[in-house]
């Protein structure tokens, strides 16, 4: 296998794991969406952390599998690279990517796909699919362009250039800086953190942001609305306020 399903602390993480470099063939894209609805249907994982090896993330499609590929071919397998990844998008659950070396191209791609990125000090991100003649064929043009704006987006596209750490947390590609010998610790750390959160309101409120971007504000508020009235019904609810009055804000315990 090229990708594995570690689960500890209530925390799955899907580790890539094609050396040297987690190219990702086509037998890697359809694993992915494959643990993707693992981790989605297991109750037991309430979080999830998306890595690679200590000196690489993912550097990109396998090129030598797609230069096989003609228009016919592409035009078929297009849409299952791109499902691969929304896949991971989709999760319901709190989705970390934990960046070492190496995100480039499709790597960098599925690193948009997280909630949250936590990249080492050695990360190097970008989407050089032009200097290919290509654009980003696995959500780069759209998700790129909603997480950092459409001018950044398309100085990366445009340009094909990589980002080290330092930019892309400055832009916004990353959110948080580490050493790159502290990147996997911070992303489980963060990840099982949340996995004690109440886990219908987590995926309440991703869902809400998630949705809501994709709508108008009236649309996205009426989505909110929906949820938040609907989490008066779980047990979590209860929880949650009833330690609030019993012991104070932030001392509840989530079953």
């Amino acid at each position: 296998m090229t990708v594995h399903l570690e689960i500890a602390d209530g925390v799955g993480t899907i580790r890539l794991d094609r050396p040297p470099m987690n190219a990702l063939d086509v037998a890697t894209q359809d694993r992915i969406k494959e643990l993707a609805a693992e981790v989605t249907a297991r109750t037991e994982v309430r979080a999830v952390v998306v890595r690679g090896s200590e000196k690489v993330f993912a550097a990109g499609a396998d090129i030598k599998e797609m230069q096989a590929m003609d228009h016919a071919a592409m035009v078929v397998r297009s849409r299952a690279l791109q499902d691969s990844f929304s896949a991971v998008a989709r999760i319901p659950k709190p989705v970390v990517a934990a960046v070492t070396g190496y995100a480039l191209g499709g790597g960098c791609e599925l690193a948009l796909c997280a909630d949250f990125r936590i990249a080492g000090e050695n990360a190097k991100l970008g989407q050089p699919e032009i200097l290919l003649g290509l654009i980003p064929g696995a959500g780069g043009t759209q998700r790129l362009a909603r997480l950092v704006g459409p001018a950044k987006a398309k100085d990366l596209i445009f340009t094909g250039r990589q980002v080290k750490a330092e930019e892309a947390l400055a832009i916004g590609l990353v959110d948080r800086v580490v050493p790159a010998g502290e990147v996997f610790a911070a992303a489980h750390t963060w990840a099982a953190k949340l996995a004690q959160g109440p886990a219908i309101a987590l995926r309440a409120a991703k869902e809400s942001i998630d949705a809501g971007l994709e709508t108008d504000l009236e649309t996205g508020l009426a989505i909110e609305r929906g949820w938040f009235a609907g989490l008066f019904a779980t047990e979590d609810r209860e929880t949650g306020m009833r330690s609030f009055v019993e012991e104070g804000p932030g001392k509840a315990k989530f079953a």
